[in-house]
């Protein structure tokens, strides 16, 4: 581990301080996107191996000349941020509206990308019809398992042989390692996750299939929920390839310094892991000293995956802060990406930039 072990210490206090890699970083040129030199990030990755990746906002791509630019210049791997979401997919029930989808697929296959799929099943951004419908019991228990089959079947089979990993089940645990009580879990019990992969697997056998969640970046009773699920299910027979660590931190708060570990013991599974949606956000307004924190954090992370390899990729969730979705979501907090809105590099991106360049020991 490059940094982490010499930094460990500080890590448990949340004040990272990495040897010299942050200032160096900031004395590099910020005058927006225009001339970043040397390759594009996407390139030092694929040294090392790595698919380095953004989420996706389909109207800033549309609408948005720069974001388009550095979307398909900076990233080997794109995540639609919404648009494969069952209320953007299915918006009526038994009615697919894929254009979205497939509107990012052409975009990614015009520009040399791999594309990682988010997601078959989650609690939340579900469409009106399917919770309305449980909830005022028009849609029956068995009803909603085939509806739930129905719908993995019809998108994995749509992308099918396009997307290199699916999220198959997002965010089924609590913090202190519990089922989350979702629609799901109270409607079919625990066995939904088991049959989604199995569904996933039989509409898409060469996707990589994985579990992900927030707040599993180290070891903690959520992570080895998830530890204990994927260990179950493999002793079944069920396939599960990956672990997904999303990487929402925020710089008042430690860093999870026991990440080479979590990310060990599910090699030791044999699945592999992935960073799938990375941000690090900050109590606003951001000064020197918090940007120089979240550059440690995003290197932190980042370090983490090359310093394991079965960590075969690290998106962050979206690259520029004017279409962040946090400060939507955390009162009094933003400024969450490597690009500030004029797209002006953060100390982050240099970090970022330089981890890339030192590549995999």
């Amino acid at each position: 581990m490059k940094h982490l072990r010499a930094a460990a210490a500080a890590m448990a206090s949340g004040a990272l301080l990495f040897t010299g890699a942050v200032t160096s970083a900031q004395a590099a040129p910020a005058d927006a996107y225009h001339h970043p030199k040397g390759a594009p990030l996407k390139s030092l990755a694929a040294r090392a191996d790595l698919l380095f990746g953004t989420a996706v906002n389909m109207d800033a791509l549309a609408e948005d000349k720069t974001y388009r630019k550095i979307t398909a210049r900076e990233f080997n791997s794109l995540t639609a941020e919404n648009v494969m979401k069952w209320e953007t997919l299915q918006p009526e029930r038994g009615v697919y509206d894929f254009s979205q989808g497939d509107a990012l697929m052409r975009f990614a296959k015009q520009n040399g990308q791999q594309v990682r799929g988010h997601t078959l099943l989650w609690h939340n951004q579900l469409p009106a019809w399917l919770t309305e419908g449980v909830a005022d019991g028009s849609i029956t228990k068995d009803e909603l398992r085939q509806i739930l089959r129905e719908h993995i079947t019809t998108v994995a089979k749509h992308y099918k042989g396009k997307i290199y990993q699916w999220d198959v089940v997002n965010e089924v645990f609590e913090e202190d390692g519990s089922y989350r009580q979702s629609l799901w879990y109270q409607q079919l019990g625990p066995s939904y996750i088991a049959d989604a992969f199995r569904w996933a697997k039989q509409a898409d056998p060469h996707a990589k299939l994985y579990v992900n969640d927030y707040n599993v970046e180290g070891v903690n009773a959520k992570s080895t929920a998830y530890h204990n699920l994927v260990k179950d299910l493999r002793a079944q027979g069920i396939r599960v390839d990956g672990f997904g660590i999303q990487g929402h931190l925020s710089t008042q708060y430690g860093f999870p310094g026991d990440i080479p570990q979590n990310l060990q013991r599910f090699a030791d599974l044999g699945v592999e892991s992935s960073f799938t949606e990375v941000d690090v956000r900050g109590v606003m307004p951001m000064d020197e000293a918090k940007l120089n924190l979240q550059a440690d954090y995003f290197r932190g992370m980042l370090d983490a995956c090359l310093d394991q390899r079965k960590c075969t990729s690290f998106t962050i969730w979206g690259f520029a802060d004017q279409y962040s979705w946090v400060p939507d979501v955390f009162a009094g907090e933003g400024s969450a990406n490597i690009y500030d809105e004029s797209y002006a590099p953060k100390p982050s991106y240099w970090a970022v930039r330089q981890e890339l360049a030192e590549g995999r020991d």
